[in-house]
């Protein structure tokens, strides 16, 4: 077997498409601010992604990049004007920040109802006992990937290997809500391989190159690559090895253009649905 791959870019596109018309008939426009502390590369390539994003969908953005020095008082005064600012809908501080300032308090500080990437407790409660609001980006990429490619998740057997806030935890509770049977793995999962072989659904999320090979996936299974890793060679990789596991998979997403880029695309709808829930038409 052949896998079909999965091409998170073009269903990105089609996504922002979709926000970007709706955005066009609205008086007042959505309005996100992304902050960024510090000079990490990797989350500059992130925000000049989403600012572009943001362009494309006809969504007004503000960046604060701030210096890597600012203190935790400084953050929380910044977060706090945001919060106040009617033409702000949703605020997102780019991870991971400084080591000297404190994340937690810093996501919590930022309003439930502005919390565009669903970081904050009050959305994460909503979404375990499965209220409609915001979702984690990268996990509703997944699930709308899925719905693209016609996979139905009811009845199927679901393991996700790493049991992260931001992916492994959330994806499992999406998952739930399509009626899937879900397990979770993680460094101490005792047969990591005997487990991802009753996968109908795998998502790789434990952010290790290499760490899935081809002979842990069943024939036929998904394959869902959220990580992001560099291997000895310095290249973009996942943790799947995708060339074994593309051999035995039906679908299978690539590492780059699978998932990161359905991620970018989310955060466009929490923005627009921030907007809607501010009253905006």
């Amino acid at each position: 077997m052949s896998a079909v791959i999965m091409d998170g870019k073009a269903l990105a596109a089609k996504v922002k498409s979709e926000v970007g018309a709706q955005v066009a008939q609205m008086a007042r426009k959505p309005g996100l601010a992304v902050v960024l502390v510090g000079d990490d590369p990797a989350s500059r390539v992130y925000v000049n992604g989403k600012k572009r994003d943001c362009g494309e969908c006809g969504i007004y953005s503000e960046e604060y990049a701030l210096p890597a020095e600012t203190t935790q008082q400084e953050l929380l005064e910044l977060v706090e004007t945001l919060n106040g600012r009617e033409d702000i809908d949703g605020i997102l501080v780019q991870l991971p920040l400084p080591k000297h300032l404190n994340e937690k308090e810093v996501l919590l500080a930022i309003q439930p109802d502005k919390d565009a990437d669903c970081f904050h407790p009050f959305n994460v409660g909503e979404l375990m006992i499965g209220e409609n609001g915001f979702q984690p980006c990268t996990p509703a990429g997944v699930m709308r990937m899925l719905q693209e490619y016609g996979v139905d998740p009811a009845g199927k057997h679901c393991v996700i290997v790493g049991r992260s806030n931001i992916v492994g935890k959330p994806q499992a509770m999406l998952m739930l809500r399509k009626n899937a049977t879900v397990t979770i793995c993680h460094t101490k999962t005792r047969d990591l391989k005997a487990e991802c072989l009753r996968a109908d659904i795998l998502v790789a999320a434990a952010g290790r190159a290499g760490l899935i090979t081809g002979d842990m996936v069943k024939e036929g299974a998904v394959v869902i690559d959220v990580a992001m890793n560099r291997n000895e060679a310095g290249k973009l990789c996942g943790d799947v090895d995708f060339a074994a596991a593309a051999e035995k998979a039906s679908y299978i997403t690539p590492v780059p253009g699978g998932v990161g880029p359905m991620t970018r695309a989310m955060l466009m709808e929490n923005t627009l649905y921030a907007a809607r829930k501010h009253g905006k038409q």
